[in-house]
């Protein structure tokens, strides 16, 4: 007998919902659920592929621990005293900082890796925390940090109202949206066009999404920081400024128009490769526009200028009036968000409270580059310990990180590594202790981080569409244990962790005069709390205390998580709404158009005024089939387009003599690569694309699928030299590369 459950997918930041059918303790198949209240039944390749990831027969099925020199099974009991016994010699030896901790990707995307790193790091006291934000959108949260006082306040395009949008260095027919949370991308830029919207892409290739646009620019990668100061200054100079309500919130309006004066169209086209005139139609198609929204992403956050390309996409949206209205950029409302605070001056943000050991790299949010690990490792310095002991959370730097051979080298050197993923990757393959998680069927699912980006608001969560399997433990108590045995409390119930947590929390808001709960008793509120667990008593406190929630009997008509699991398609919120002042957090309370960190790096960008284009420039791309280095190890998800070749452009590779298919040696900073050619005019001339996530031929691994057609990784043409210093971002698009045929085209 065959039953369907519901499931919201993890396998992207569109946070789809699904109904899955399963047989017995497999799951058969997925469909859109066209009841969820966000995604309406829409499902992409990887959605409908969500039960061959989830039975992934490489997936690891029972704790790894390295014994004379060779990984083998363990109990869950020998795995987390080999965790105690590994980890806190090295803090009691060399001091919490000897601890590293790396977070990747996948955390975003499961309850656990939510709600339990955080304690993790606290509890350690190490400042040697390193995720994936440095190799992907770690920009927009300074920018954001800086202009609003919080890294986490990025405003969105209100997709389905706004008359323009001005996508660049995205392509979200690929990547279904990122920083930018909406189900069925596609279908509502398709639904902008018919309702007489525009759609303009900036993007060196011609992607999907370009093919839809109504005006395509095709840049010179890296110079995005360029093009979008010369659309300020042509608003500016054509006094097309109009900043309507947000004016009374504006703090440096004047002094911003004299800082990108000298950014004309005629003065950036040279670096740029975009005509003076097309530029001037940008500004003043955007400026005419009823409503207009500027998104940037992954292409214009990992080049030399990342920070300072995010803020001029927000300084765009403000010196238009779209900031924090309708059709324009708004900033959304999670239901976990914290309980709403009366607008008012913050605490601000601040870069560089701390800096890495090796190349005094600026901590930013709290993490340093992750470009900088293998540095941090394996380099000695008078500063402070290398790091000798390293806790991986789903992450898989050795291909995501510049210079991978570098790290791979690294990690074989340190006194102790775990690492908590359901495979044995290249990463994964150097740990001492390998804790996999169960499948995502066996967890529950919520998306902390996403609802905060949304283009809708709303709140879903779903439990497990399976019971775990016996052996496998849940991975929110995997992190917990994980966090106890590396804190110095291994042995302690893994409640404990929550009850931590819950304690806190509740302790902080009865003493918050703001707070539905001010004055009440803590203990008496922890009571109330519902849920099977302590990751469901948590959820059900946030939602509580958020600002939809029922403040624990306040607002009878509030949000908690008994109301929710009664819905189990999702309650839906509204559209976004304006929400200025009071998301600002800076000091001044407004928001700072040009904050001292932005004037002390636009030197740098005028610098990039003078250069001029010489020789080939590297560019990634993201498939649809695929999600970084996560699911090459699925036959479903590769083939077809989801191959790892090196697009060229026909007349560079005729200059060449390259053919379709033959293979090609690309050389960076950091090494060379081989990879079979794919020609084709969707990439401009002067570039080439490799995608992301490939490399799969290092050996020790147990990756069946992804070993038979591993790829190259991209990541090893760099050095890791190259940051945008702001926000120590790794520079991964708009790197000079050499190019040549490994054979003469026939």
């Amino acid at each position: 007998m065959s039953r369907t459950a519901l499931r919201i997918c993890p396998l992207c930041e569109a946070t789809c919902g699904l109904t899955l059918t399963i047989e017995g303790t497999k799951v058969t198949g997925a469909r859109g659920d066209r009841e969820d209240v966000f995604s309406k039944g829409f499902i992409c390749p990887k959605g409908a592929s969500f039960g061959a990831v989830d039975g992934d027969p490489d997936r690891l099925r029972a704790p790894l621990v390295r014994r004379d020199g060779e990984l083998r099974e363990a109990t869950w009991a020998e795995a987390f005293d080999a965790v105690a016994a590994g980890i806190r010699p090295v803090v009691e030896r060399y001091g919490a900082n000897a601890v590293g901790v790396v977070l990747g990707n996948p955390n975003v995307h499961t309850m656990a890796g939510a709600l339990y790193p955080p304690v993790l790091v606290a509890g350690l006291g190490t400042r040697s925390l390193f995720t994936a934000s440095t190799v992907d959108q770690m920009p927009k949260h300074v920018s954001s940090g800086l202009l609003f006082g919080d890294a986490n306040a990025i405003p969105v395009p209100d997709l389905d109202h706004t008359d323009h949008l001005l996508l660049i260095g995205a392509n979200p027919l690929e990547s279904n949206g990122s920083l930018c949370t909406a189900p069925d991308f596609p279908g509502r830029l398709k639904a902008l066009k018919a309702r007489g919207g525009t759609l303009t892409v900036i993007d060196p290739r011609r992607t999907r999404t370009a093919k839809l646009a109504d005006r395509h620019v095709e840049i010179r990668p890296g110079t995005d920081a360029l093009l979008l100061a010369a659309m300020a200054q042509v608003l500016f100079e054509e006094l097309l400024v109009d900043p309507g309500e947000l004016t009374p919130h504006l703090e440096g309006l004047t002094e911003l128009a004299e800082a990108v004066r000298e950014f004309t169209p005629e003065a950036v086209a040279p670096a740029t490769e975009v005509d003076a005139p097309v530029i001037r139609a940008l500004a003043r198609e955007l400026a005419a526009a009823p409503t207009a929204a500027v998104y940037g992403r992954i292409g214009s956050c990992t080049v030399p200028y990342g920070t300072l390309a995010s803020w001029l996409v927000d300084v765009l949206n403000i010196l238009t009036g779209n900031l924090d209205r309708p059709g324009g950029a708004l900033f959304p409302q999670a239901a976990t968000d914290r309980t709403p605070r009366p607008a008012g001056p913050g605490h601000g943000f601040q870069l560089g409270r701390w800096r890495s050991r090796v190349s005094q790299h600026p901590e930013a949010k709290g993490e340093l580059p992750l470009s900088a690990l293998a540095e941090e490792i394996d380099t000695a310095t008078e500063e402070g310990e290398p790091i000798r002991a390293l806790v991986v959370v789903a992450a898989n730097p050795v291909l995501s990180a510049p210079d991978g051979d570098r790290l791979d080298k690294a990690l074989g050197s340190l006194d102790f590594m775990v690492s908590v993923d359901p495979y044995l990757n290249e990463t994964a393959r150097h740990a001492d202790v390998v804790l996999p998680p169960p499948p995502p069927s066996q967890s529950p699912h919520h998306d902390f981080a996403f609802n905060t980006l949304a283009v809708r608001n709303q709140v879903r969560y779903t439990r497990p569409a399976l019971p775990l399997e016996p052996g496998r433990m849940a991975e929110t108590e995997i992190l917990a244990r994980l966090t106890l045995a590396a804190t110095g409390m291994h042995g302690a119930d893994p409640s404990a962790v929550d009850d931590l947590v819950v304690g806190q929390t509740l302790g902080k808001a009865v003493k918050d005069p703001h707070s539905p709960v001010h004055g009440r008793d803590p203990q008496e509120l922890a009571a109330q709390l519902a849920g099977e667990s302590g990751p469901e008593r948590r959820l059900d406190m946030m939602l509580r205390l958020g600002p939809y929630g029922d403040g624990f009997g306040a607002r009878p008509d509030g949000l908690s998580l008994n109301r929710l699991l009664a819905h189990p398609h999702g309650i839906d919120l509204g559209p976004l709404a304006s929400r200025l002042p009071q998301p600002l957090k800076t000091r001044s309370g407004r928001i700072e158009l040009l904050p001292q960190p932005i004037v002390d790096d636009l030197p740098r960008l005028r610098e990039g005024l003078r250069r001029r284009p010489d020789g080939f420039v590297l560019v990634g791309r993201r498939h649809l089939r695929s999600n970084n280095s996560w699911m090459h190890n699925v036959p479903a998800l590769t083939g077809g387009t989801n191959r790892c070749t090196l697009h060229i452009h026909p007349e560079d590779a005729e200059r060449l003599g390259v053919s379709d298919g033959s293979r090609v040696r690309v050389k960076g900073a950091g090494g060379e690569v081989v990879a079979p050619a794919e020609v084709t005019d969707g990439v401009r001339r002067g570039v080439v694309s490799l995608p992301h996530g490939w490399g799969h031929d290092r050996p020790g691994t147990k990756l069946r699928h992804a070993a038979a057609e591993p790829g190259v990784n991209v990541n090893q043409l760099l050095d890791g030299s190259l940051l945008d210093p702001l926000s120590g971002n790794a520079v991964l698009n708009g790197v000079p590369v050499e190019v040549a045929a490994l054979t003469a085209k026939p």
